[in-house]
């Protein structure tokens, strides 16, 4: 006869982390987001962590550094490459500081320089966690860039868009997601 406990492996028992409360192994669902000066950007992280939340996944938050010309005076350069650096880290640490306050979701953070969609495409390529993309629209006139690059080319990405309409209050976000 064999033991309930040899077929452990074969059933799939969980096995729990006691330092997470997660299974082992488990498949966490990533909510990636962009975050940037925009209003719209903190009502996407805010949709992105409730769903986290209520998923016990987790989110992902990236700050793109467009990509600079090249200027022939190197001191000049890095100097803009620093300031942009520093400004983004900036926006991402005040962003994963409100998401963990609120939520008590503990971000990832990543800061990449390039093209938007490029590298957001990059992003969910490296990372088969990542279920979603979850981006805000502006409350007024065009949507975004981004908004309107990956909406125009849904079809083709490999996880889910999702777009936070920007004009939503905290109230509505949290209800509907």
């Amino acid at each position: 006869m064999v033991k309930p406990a040899a077929l452990s492996h074969v059933l799939g028992a969980a096995r729990i982390d006691r330092y997470t409360g997660r299974k082992k192994g488990a498949w966490m669902r990533i909510y990636l987001t962009v975050i940037d000066d925009t209003p719209e950007a903190l009502i996407a992280l805010r949709f992105a962590a409730r769903r986290a939340v209520k998923t016990g996944g987790g989110v992902e938050i990236l700050a793109l550094l467009p990509p600079l010309e090249f200027i022939p005076f190197g001191g000049v350069q890095a100097t803009i490459e620093d300031e942009q650096q520093r400004h983004a880290e900036g926006l991402v640490a005040r962003a994963a500081g409100t998401l963990l306050e609120e939520s008590g979701v503990r971000p990832s953070i990543t800061v990449r320089s390039g093209d938007g969609p490029k590298v957001i495409r990059a992003m969910i390529a490296e990372n088969p966690q990542i279920a979603a993309l979850v981006l805000g629209a502006a409350a007024d006139g065009t949507p975004g860039a981004l908004v309107t690059h990956f909406a125009a080319d849904v079809g083709a990405l490999p996880v889910p868009l999702m777009i936070v309409p920007g004009g939503l209050s905290a109230e509505a976000i949290d209800r509907l997601s």
